[in-house]
């Protein structure tokens, strides 16, 4: 918590469009603090590549304390190309990333995927299909393959290379996101979907063992649907309005949730947020929101980057880390009204003309 007991909010804008569609975001904000709706205190920070060739460290010391004080951030995007080629391995842009949700324990990642009633559309699937689609996919985020060890290059005794990533997951990381799982679920529709590969994983089996013990001993009330993980991808674009909330680990929840991407229409569309365990006491929460799509650095700097899954990340915000559900539901319908309006960015464009980032952001403020 800021000094003067304001809410401290951190941004960090990262490499590629990240600084475009933060700043929108920011104006959003900025407009509800002007109006006196809203009181907090911005900072900024770098992270990902650009933090890497400004100071040799895509997470610096300073940026991690500053993300440990603050009571939510705002990230744009990292990556790019060039660091893939020119930054050591662990200095690439995406480190910064796995090391925030890793140092904040940013365990539960929520991805909401929405279709807007304007951009039916714009999904590659059939509009009856898409029509009023509403899912929730939750996402262990701090273990599974992208964390566990042993990990990189071993030697074989005949000299070759071999490249090892495991799969790990105890029981209590199991535990704790189911339990997110089917809290979220009581507050919608009752029906959850853990998708897992208990057929082929010991993790996938354990993994469906202890969310149906979880089940049975406290959630009972929740209808809870066992689902392969490669069937659910095949059922995501075949009916995905059987779905309400998905429950799945890091790796197929990092590939689940950019299928459900596009059945919004685009993944300009998409927000996020990874929560960390609430303090009982102080109910201070770690939380870290940021929309799904990556940093797309061929259009970086051209000004005509989908800021709204951004401004939508924001909306996430002041619902969850805030309890503003007002400031959250406003930003939603300013933004199905500018898209009722039929203004689009190019990623979202049929047969409109597209509009530039800080076009779509002037709609949305002037909605508020």
């Amino acid at each position: 918590m800021a000094s003067d007991d304001k809410p401290a909010i951190l941004l960090l804008a990262g490499d590629g469009i990240g600084p475009e569609i933060v700043t929108q975001a920011r104006r959003v904000l900025e407009a509800f603090i002007k109006q006196g709706d809203f009181v907090a205190t911005i900072s900024d920070a770098q992270v990902g590549g650009v933090a890497w060739l400004e100071e040799g460290d895509p997470l610096p010391e300073h940026v991690l304390a500053q993300a440990k004080e603050a009571d939510a951030i705002l990230l744009g995007a990292v990556g790019a190309p060039r660091f893939d080629l020119e930054a050591p391995r662990d200095k690439r842009p995406e480190v910064a990333l796995l090391r925030l949700r890793k140092e904040l324990d940013l365990f539960a990642n929520l991805r909401p995927a929405k279709c807007f009633k304007a951009l039916v559309d714009a999904s590659s699937l059939k509009p009856e299909l898409v029509q009023g689609l509403d899912l929730l996919i939750v996402r262990e985020l701090s273990a599974g393959v992208y964390f566990g060890k042993p990990r990189g290059e071993e030697k074989m005794p005949d000299g070759s290379s071999r490249w090892v990533d495991t799969q790990a997951y105890s029981e209590a990381e199991i535990v704790r996101i189911t339990d997110v799982a089917f809290e979220l679920a009581r507050q919608r529709r009752a029906v959850l979907h853990s998708a897992d590969k208990a057929n082929v994983m010991e993790t996938g089996y354990f993994w469906r063992k202890i969310v149906s013990e979880r089940h049975k001993k406290k959630f009972s009330e929740v209808t809870l649907n066992h689902i392969l993980a490669d069937n659910c991808a095949m059922q995501l674009v075949r009916e995905p309005k059987q779905f309400d909330i998905i429950l799945t680990d890091n790796l197929f929840g990092d590939l689940l949730s950019d299928v459900a991407a596009m059945l919004t229409g685009s993944l300009g569309m998409l927000a996020s947020a990874s929560l960390g365990t609430r303090d009982e006491k102080s109910g201070r929460q770690n939380a870290l929101y940021e929309p799904v799509h990556g940093s797309a650095p061929d259009i970086a700097g051209k000004g005509i980057a989908n800021p709204l899954a951004t401004i939508l990340s924001l909306a996430m915000m002041l619902r969850i880390s805030f309890e503003r559900e007002d400031l959250a539901s406003r930003v939603e319908n300013a933004v199905e009204t500018a898209l009722m309006r039929g203004l689009r960015t190019a990623d979202i464009a049929i047969s409109e003309k597209p509009i530039s980032s800080e076009a779509m952001g002037d709609a949305i403020i002037a909605e508020l």
